[in-house]
């Protein structure tokens, strides 16, 4: 039994009774399990007689499809609709093909309800073919974008958290070599399809926390996108940047309050340890929101895409030691509200750092909230022995 999408767009009803006349029943969100699915996935299904996935239900007594205009667009030569047992005796599935002349409508809710999104990989599938679009402009993968993308033999892509191919075909689309990393084993099957259509697509299964991206790339540059799970949000962010001389993209659609984070300026409340990390290697720019109906199933938070462009501020700083330096900053913004004067006493006494502050034209109550990436570099290298930059 699958899972149940409303849809107002979706007429599909019905009847209940073995065959009896009767008045015919809308399906519901809550319906009972004994009645059948809600098989509105047929108006939303691809054109050009594409067939579509089947469903499961558990009970066939009579299925009426009412789809206020579309019905004329289905086909009725023999083997366009049939049903048959499916592996369990008590369930069947549906199939279907669709016209040509029927348009697609915008949201194409509900053709990757199977497999069923897990909730332990905080997969929120990107349904909406409006804002794919718009991704694809943004990204500048798409042919309708104001400047798109040079074809070039130097970059491939890799995306990360392939789905269903929500986004991958109009990343092929750029002529590119595509690498998908998906760890879903239930979505591989799916994207390998995929791939015997595209050349250029390569399927890899895996955690994108552990792939090495030097290695896929195989001496190309590198552009990212990426659906990621909201709750490993900044791991991600960090194994990424850990290649961050072979990347000059990375496009990702993640939390907004995150996305706010990233692109946060000093002195604002979003500006804390990950904007200052990610403006070290990149120049984020928040692109737009998106809402939550455009994923299914929808997020409980608003989403954003977010553009980190490379490099950021390490290209100027050429700090001695990377990760030290960013040990640094975790320890200044260890207690928010604290000043640095409080933060840093295991470094230096009191009147030490306000010295130093004051050397450096900040106030002598200055908080981490308020200081630049470079600015925290100079405060390192006047605090710390050995953390000069780079000659």
């Amino acid at each position: 039994m699958v899972n149940q999408t409303s849809d107002e767009g979706c007429l599909s009803r019905v009847r209940r009774g073995g065959g009896a006349e009767g008045p015919l029943q809308p399906f519901r969100k809550k319906a009972p399990f004994n009645e059948l699915p809600c098989f509105h996935a047929i108006a939303h299904s691809f054109p050009r007689r594409q067939p579509c996935r089947s469903f499961l239900f558990n009970s066939f007594r009579t299925l009426s499809v009412a789809t206020g205009g579309v019905v004329g667009s289905f086909t009725v030569p023999r083997g366009s609709l049939r049903i048959r047992p499916g592996q369990d005796r008590t369930l069947f599935r549906f199939h279907w093909t669709r016209d040509t002349g029927h348009k697609s409508p915008v949201t194409a809710s509900c053709y990757n309800l199977p497999p069923m999104a897990r909730q332990r990989l905080g997969q929120h599938f990107l349904s909406d073919l409006h804002w794919r679009e718009e991704i694809a402009r943004a990204i500048r993968v798409s042919p309708h974008s104001t400047v798109p993308l040079p074809g070039d033999d130097k970059h491939c892509w890799i995306e990360i958290g392939s789905g269903h191919g929500e986004m991958t075909e109009h990343l092929l689309a750029a002529g590119a070599p595509v690498h998908a990393i998906e760890l879903d084993p239930s979505l591989i099957a799916g994207l390998r399809r995929l791939a015997k259509k595209f050349s250029n697509l390569n399927v890899i299964p895996g955690d994108i926390l552990e792939a090495d991206l030097a290695a896929i790339a195989s001496g190309r540059r590198i552009r990212v996108y990426g659906n990621l799970p909201y709750y490993i949000t900044s791991p991600i962010l960090q194994h990424l940047f850990s290649f961050a001389d072979l990347i000059d993209e990375i496009h990702v659609v993640i939390q907004s309050e995150v996305a706010a984070r990233l692109a946060a300026q000093p002195g604002t409340r979003d500006y804390g340890y990950l904007s200052v990390l990610t403006q070290l290697y990149a120049r984020p720019e928040f692109v737009f929101e998106l809402p939550r109906d455009a994923f299914s199933p929808p997020p409980e938070v608003t989403s954003a895409l977010v553009t980190l462009r490379f490099p950021g501020e390490r290209a100027k700083l050429r700090l001695a030691d990377e990760s030290r330096f960013l040990d640094f900053v975790k320890l200044c913004f260890s207690q928010k509200r604290k000043t640095l004067v409080n933060n840093l006493r295991s470094l230096a006494k009191p009147a030490a750092i306000r010295e130093i502050l004051a050397s450096l034209d900040l106030r002598p109550d200055s908080r981490a909230e308020q200081l630049s990436v470079s600015q925290f570099a100079s405060l390192q290298a006047r605090l710390v022995p050995g953390a000069d930059p780079k000659p």
